[in-house]
């Protein structure tokens, strides 16, 4: 008869998953010791691997944010200019595709005028501001 402290069998009041020589893992006697200290390292370098991967991340979200609030920015400014160009004086039809070219008066006030600054012979009816060219989708695009 074999002694009862050697049989395969459970010990006494304890459940078969933690019985001495069971372990509650699926491992191998043949596998390495895992000791806390090794766990701990791995914990830790995977703590640093995906801090470091969300980080470049989210940096190049933010640096598309960046981008983005440029974009945004720019087009503001855009739609500012060409509400104000579509408000200077013009005392005729503007049509798209046209260059029209912008004159301001001792006074403030702005116009547009179909003759180019070259072509008044020296005598300017006021301050040159630019050339503009109206789009089809009544943006102006500066020459």
């Amino acid at each position: 008869m074999a002694d009862p402290k050697t049989r395969d069998e459970p010990s006494e009041g304890l459940p078969s998953a933690l019985a001495p020589h069971a372990s509650p893992y699926p491992t191998s006697r043949l596998a390495p010791r895992f000791e806390l200290v090794d766990v701990a390292r791995q914990i830790a370098e995977a703590d640093a691997l995906i801090g470091a991967v969300n980080e470049a991340r989210l940096s190049l979200i933010a640096k598309q944010i960046r981008a983005l609030q440029d974009e945004a920015r720019g087009i503001l400014e855009r739609t500012a200019r060409d509400l104000a160009l579509h408000r200077a004086e013009a005392r005729f039809v503007k049509r798209p595709g046209t260059v029209y070219h912008l004159f301001e008066r001792g006074n403030g006030d702005r116009f547009f005028s179909l003759v180019a600054p070259d072509e008044w012979g020296g005598r300017l009816p006021g301050r040159f501001v630019g050339s503009y060219r109206l789009e089809l989708d009544q943006s102006f695009t500066e020459l």
